[in-house]
């Protein structure tokens, strides 16, 4: 008879080492043959894992951090890593140390006082596994699973769920077979068990778990199969008729002779064909219940019904909900509460809903209860309420007796309305209600997508796919963050606002435990509204500005020339679109009484508001722009040439705003309009013209009495300037007012003409068209003593008449009334080229300059300084007489310039036939018509590359002579748009330097450096310039980056000592390349020395690092467009720079190449020695000689300018 201690293991045993026993059992089955060692006198250690390969790979269990449910699966882990690896683990120690290493947080720090204290714990493995288990791990004994088993209920469970729950259980209970099935049949589900309850009790517990799970997807199967019941509390059930055939067993239609006389023979149930019931008592067959033996036709029964819109954190959906008098609660469908991702938990108890007729077989059971979910009814009763979860219901919504109680409404049974809510609706339904409702309220006529508009808005058909950009819901959720979230950079030591506490307002913010507190405040509107206000003034202050550029008004409606239909988009909560930068939003905190907030959005106030968001939207609509699309911060207007392809147009803006989350307010937007009013502005076809409302603002305006009434009324109408023609003569009268900043305002007879005057003008505004850059331009300029106009004009309509496109006035300052009339005529020119230089310089044909001065006679040095502006391309002036008010006609005396052209001119191919005397031998005389066109070509082309004044001269003074040649080369430099661009100054004028010694020979001293930081071309991102100080030959040598000190040396060697020879002195600056040993050992070997420039002191290889500006100054003016192609132009500045003429030495750099020799090499001599090559000797001596005569008058000239230099 065993003792006690054997009769506890075996009535309690430990599940988790069953469980590792059983394992190893099932490995040790098919043993893995080992080759025998040789025998050995000492008997083997007993080992339980003999028999398995000890390098089994195995996964690595994960961390533990204590958790009592993942306890035993993490043991079992690390005793099967054990197992199968017993040659990594063959100590205890190892074991514990390998389990430590596994653990981490609570578990961690257990574990770690086990090691120090150094107790059996520490040293044997089952010691320590009993330990974690009884610290870390839950009590698995006969009382803990055993209660949990008795209690353990399908519920709402389904069949898998629990039977898997049971198995778990019962797999550590210890409990015999029959009574796991008895507990397990006892806590399914009433209708499971009933159809399993004439099975016997014998056939073991896993075939009859087998059993349950094929019986309850029957059941499942024909359940989706059928009809849903009807449930007396939720619709009224009518009788089955007599004529409809009873449904019998799923899968199958009516029984057939053959099938009937079996059932009938061997006392089978006729409906599922099961045994031990009878048809009447099957729990298979539905419940009909009947409610009363009255008879009511179908089609004239009509439950009360009505739309209600369900707002969720996701979406919004309009259903239909049963207002049930008779019902005890309200309801939600569980299928509607899955369709909308709603969470539910289980009730405090469980709710039966019953039929009316009493019966309570198979009664359904509520246990679950949705999340609180805003309900609306109408257009202005809202709620949130919270419904129970009812399985098979017919209607998305039941509203029963408790609702009914709560609103007490007043309803119409005949028409289906909702006369009148309760009085408790109106404070806690109802948020801003304006005036009591007066009529029914329709329950079929809610809206889901705009619930509370004030207007009804058509959105055209075409874009109801679109409907949900519109959604006003959608726009108040919180935005995601997106690179463009707007940042609030403060410059150090920037002050924190204290802001004042105003009276409280309404709107909830997250609670902000910020040191900054901006103040908030609340600002009347017109319409008696309010609008909420934050000082941010301190912390604009403080905050680093980010200036990108909001577009000129003006200059992005001149897009719209050839537009004929338009849409116009307002986006929705604007600046709330953006998020502010995570970790910024404190900067935002403002204070109120009731409390300390912080925005998590971009608010109004903040100084880089406009400029983040105008970034915002460029970039999310930037392939659109200048194409059909133009945006001012949240105004957006789409332009298209034909309705069909401005519907494509539309519908692609409307998908970019969809993808950033981005929402229309839809009662601002327009569609498919041929005029729009867009910032202030009325555009249609014809062009553009002032807002009618705002003419009648300005012609309404009293007349000011104060400084700040004259300066409203100024900006206001300087808004629209460019229509009023004088516009600054007509105000000049009224701003001289405001010189000096007086305190009062000095109303004079002449102010107030002038005000009456600039009211008439707006009246008499033209209409503003559209610059079309495919017809001629006319510019009409004119000249007071007090200001300049100007207009900008072109010829329109058959006949063609002459239409303004806009208007430009200015008012002279002090200095420039001075100027004669002709000089301010002169002044009036050039400030409207200035004005429209964008349409001017790239119009296709040439434009007029008409002025209306009878004795404005332009010299032709003046002529050119005209043509130096590089927008002319044709300029006529023209003398008219001077009219009244109205621009005059053209007169035929002019002076015409003819048009510049890339190509070269045809004077260089056909000579003048009769020059002009003092035109020097050898040289052609240009005639005045060429002049300009020989410049700029000379000037501009590839192979010279923008040289300076005296470059040019000299290029063209080789085959050309004009009088005043040099001036017109100097003037035409001076006014070169790439040369200003590109050769600007960017510090003062340096002092005058020690020379280098002149060197004796070309190529014998050199200047190395590197221009880097350059963008990616074609791989390369830097280049080598190497120059030579005798002749300033260079050489430009592109990198895919910087060499090393030995790569830089093979350069050299490579492109300049293999053809000019090798030097004598080499100038660099200390950069890692020429301070290294490898390069000091490389040329000194070469007998090559090093001269280093001292530091921070560039100008001792100042001719490098001037060889470098000017080839970064002709990267600049050819690739300013396209940064990343410099490479290709390379090989041109290198050209370029090696053609001109070296004013030092009179010749060009390229001369030198051609008579260079290699130094320290005998080629002349070698040839003398032979004697087929004696009949070229006298020719090669005397090139020889006349490249040793070269060499010397260059050294001189270079010893003569050192001197000079020195001198002076």
């Amino acid at each position: 008879k065993p003792g006690p201690t054997n009769c506890n293991s075996m009535s309690n045993p430990d599940p988790f080492q069953e469980l590792v026993d059983s394992l190893r059992k099932v490995l040790l089955r098919s043993p893995v043959t080992i080759p025998s060692a040789p025998p050995s006198e000492e008997p083997p250690a007993p080992s339980t894992s003999s028999a398995i390969v000890p390098s089994s790979p195995m996964a690595r269990p994960a961390l533990y951090a204590g958790g009592v449910e993942e306890c035993n699966g993490f043991l079992l882990q690390c005793s099967l890593v054990f197992t199968m690896q017993p040659a990594l683990y063959p100590t205890d120690q190892s074991q514990i140390a390998f389990i430590t290493s596994l653990l981490t947080g609570p578990a961690l720090r257990w574990a770690e006082t086990i090691w120090h204290q150094g107790g059996p714990a520490a040293h044997s493995i089952r010691t320590f596994i009993t330990h974690f288990k009884e610290v870390l791990g839950r009590s698995d004994g006969e009382v803990s699973v055993g209660e949990q088993l008795y209690h353990l209920k399908q519920g709402v469970m389904s069949t898998q769920e629990y039977s898997l729950r049971f198995r778990t259980l019962a797999a550590a209970s210890g409990w015999n077979e029959r009574s796991l099935l008895t507990t397990y049949r006892l806590g399914l589900e009433p209708k499971l068990r009933l159809q399993l309850a004439a099975l016997d009790d014998n056939m073991g517990l896993e075939k009859f778990i087998q059993l349950s799970l094929r019986c309850s997807e029957r059941i499942q199967s024909y359940q989706c199969n059928q009809e849903p019941v009807n449930n007396a509390l939720l619709h009224p059930s009518e009788p089955a008729s007599p004529s409809e055939p009873e449904p019998m067993i799923l899968e199958s239609g009516r029984l057939t002779s053959a099938e009937r006389q079996r059932r009938l023979t061997q006392g089978l149930c006729m409906y599922c064909g099961a045994s031990g019931h009878v048809r009447l008592n099957c729990p298979l067959r539905p419940v009909r219940t009947a409610v009363s033996g009255i008879h009511t036709d179908r089609e004239k029964m009509h439950p009360l019904t009505t739309n209600v819109c369900i707002t969720t954190l996701s979406s919004s959906v309009v259903v239909t909900a049963l207002i049930d008098s008779g019902s005890a609660g309200n309801f939600i469908s569980g299928t509607l509460c899955r369709q909308l991702h709603l969470r539910t938990k289980t009730t405090s108890k469980i709710y039966q809903i019953q039929p009316i007729t009493g019966e309570t077989t198979s009664p359904t059971r509520i246990h679950r209860k949705c999340e609180p979910i805003n309900l609306q009814i109408g257009i202005l009763h809202q709620e949130k309420i919270q419904l129970l979860v009812l399985e098979g219901a017919n209607v998305d919504i039941i509203l029963g007796r408790p609702w009914l109680v709560k609103h007490d409404p007043i309803l119409s049974w005949g028409t289906g309305e909702i006369i009148k809510w309760g009085k408790g609706c109106v404070t806690d339904c109802f948020p801003e209600i304006p005036r009591p409702v007066q009529k029914p309220l329709p329950v079929f006529t809610t809206s889901v997508e705009s619930p509370i508009e004030k207007r009804s808005v058509q959105i055209p058909k075409i874009y109801s796919s679109y409907k949900d950009v519109f959604c006003p819901k959608r726009a108040s959720q919180l935005p995601p963050h997106r690179p463009w979230d707007c940042a609030i950079d403060l410059v150090p030591d920037a002050p924190m606002p204290r802001g004042k506490i105003y009276p409280p307002w309404r709107r909830v913010h997250p609670s902000s435990t910020s040191p900054a507190a901006s103040s908030f405040f609340f600002v009347a509107k017109k319409d008696g509204g309010l609008w909420p206000c934050i000082d941010y003034r301190i912390i604009n202050q403080g905050t680093i500005k980010f200036r990108y550029p909001l577009p000129l008004v003006p200059a992005a409606l001149e897009q719209l020339r050839s537009a004929r239909i338009f849409t116009k988009l307002d986006l929705r909560s604007a600046y709330n679109l953006v998020r502010i930068r995570e970790g910024d939003e404190w900067k935002t905190a403002f204070v109120t009484p009731t409390g300390h907030y912080e925005y998590l959005v971009m608010p109004y106030g903040l100084v880089n508001a406009p400029s983040v968001f105008q970034n915002f939207i460029h970039e999310v609509l930037r392939e659109f722009l200048h194409k059909f699309v133009v945006v001012y911060i949240d105004d957006i207007m789409i332009y298209s040439r034909s309705e069909a392809e401005h519907h494509h147009h539309v519908a692609e803006v409307l998908q970019r705003l969809r993808e950033h989350q981005l929402y229309l307010k839809a009662e601002k937007c327009s569609f498919h309009l041929p005029s729009v009013q867009f910032l202030g502005y009325i555009i249609d076809q014809q062009g553009e013209r002032m807002d009618e409302r705002k003419v009648s603002a300005v012609v309404s305006w009293p007349e000011p009495t104060t400084i700040k009434e004259l300066q409203k009324f100024l900006g206001f109408s300087n808004f629209y300037r460019r229509f009023i023609h004088s516009y600054s003569n007509i105000t000049a009268p009224l701003t001289t007012l405001l010189r000096g900043k007086p305190k009062t305002l000095l109303w004079t007879p002449e102010a107030a003409a002038a005000f009456q005057s600039l009211k008439s003008a707006f009246t008499q505004a033209p209409l503003l068209t559209h610059p079309d850059p495919d017809l001629p331009f006319v510019v009409e300029v004119d000249a007071s003593t007090t200001g300049v106009v100007a207009i900008l004009s072109q010829h329109h309509g058959n006949p063609p008449l002459l239409h303004p496109c806009a208007y430009f006035s200015r008012k002279l300052n002090p200095a420039e009334r001075n100027y004669d009339i002709g000089n301010r005529e002169l002044l009036a020119i050039k400030l409207a080229l200035e004005e429209w230089r964008h349409w001017l310089e790239g119009a296709n044909f040439p434009f007029q300059v008409i002025t209306d001065h009878k004795n404005l006679i332009i010299p032709s040095s003046l002529v050119i300084v005209l043509l130096q502006i590089p927008i002319l391309h044709h300029i006529s002036m023209h003398d008219h007489p001077e009219t009244s008010e109205t621009p005059v006609n053209i007169i035929p005396e002019h002076i015409i310039i003819n048009p510049i052209e890339w190509s070269a001119p045809p004077v260089v191919a056909t000579p003048e036939p009769r020059p002009l005397p003092g035109c020097p031998p050898g040289r052609q005389f240009v005639p005045r018509t060429q002049r300009i066109a020989l410049i700029h070509s000379t000037h501009t082309s590839l192979d010279t590359g923008h040289p300076g004044a005296n470059n040019t001269l000299t290029l063209l003074s080789d085959h050309f002579w004009w009088p005043a040649m040099a001036r017109d080369v100097r003037q035409y430099v001076q006014g070169c748009k790439e040369c200003a661009m590109s050769k600007s100054p960017r510090h003062l004028p340096a002092g005058k330097l020690h020379p280098l010694p002149v060197p004796n020979r070309p190529w014998s001293h050199l200047g190395v450096d590197f221009m880097t930081d350059l963008p990616s071309s074609d791989g390369s991102t830097c280049f080598l310039v190497i120059i030579d100080r005798f002749s300033k030959f260079c050489r430009l040598i592109p990198q895919k980056g910087l060499p090393t000190a030995l790569e830089t040396a093979e350069i050299l060697f490579n492109h300049v000592f293999c053809y000019y020879g090798i030097p004598e002195d080499i100038i660099s600056d200390r950069g890692p390349q020429f301070i290294s040993r490898v390069w000091r050992s490389f040329f000194r070997l070469l007998g090559v020395t090093i001269s280093l420039s001292s530091g921070y002191h560039p100008q001792t290889n100042g001719q490098t690092e001037r060889k470098i500006q000017e080839v970064g100054r002709f990267l600049r003016t050819f690739c300013h467009g396209h940064q990343d192609s410099w490479n290709q132009f390379l090989g041109w500045a290198e050209y370029a720079q090696n053609s001109l003429r070296q004013p030092t030495t009179g010749l060009t750099k390229r001369v030198w190449l051609q008579t260079c020799t290699l130094s320290g090499a005998c080629a002349l001599r070698h040839m003398h020695s032979q004697p087929r090559m004696r009949t070229q000797t006298h020719a090669l001596s005397a090139a020889h000689a006349h490249s040793r005569h070269m060499h010397s008058d260059t050294h001189a000239q270079l010893e003569h300018m050192h001197s000079t230099f020195m001198l002076n």
